[in-house]
């Protein structure tokens, strides 16, 4: 079963950043996980966050995208079985986890 995508709207520029070839990766990769977006310790792919340098991201899991260097945070609202994408961004000194941080802040999420 797959699950509704849905994304912030600064997810979506974030995901228009990159180049087209980056772009197919990057939705090939949360298509893949959207069929089973659960943690690991349940059985899905999920990369379960935690609260790391200040940020507040318990409750989040995250895709990598190892070789290319990209992360994507994403937020399961299991009610509804919506996967909700947070930030899409390089893995840069941990700067996308910094922007969820303050994403789910602002959308109170």
């Amino acid at each position: 079963m797959n699950w509704e995508l849905i994304f912030l709207p600064e997810a979506v520029k974030d995901l228009k950043k990159f180049d087209r070839s980056q772009q197919l990766l990057i939705l090939k990769s949360i298509k893949k996980v959207q069929t089973n977006p659960l943690p690991i310790y349940e059985g899905g792919y999920g990369k379960p966050l935690g609260n790391k340098g200040g940020n507040k991201l318990t409750g989040f899991l995250k895709i990598k995208l190892k070789d290319a260097g990209i992360r994507v945070v994403y937020k399961l609202i299991k009610t509804k079985t919506q996967m909700m994408i947070v930030v899409i961004g390089a893995r840069a000194d941990d700067e996308v986890y910094e922007v969820a941080d303050k994403r789910i802040e602002k959308n109170n999420l």
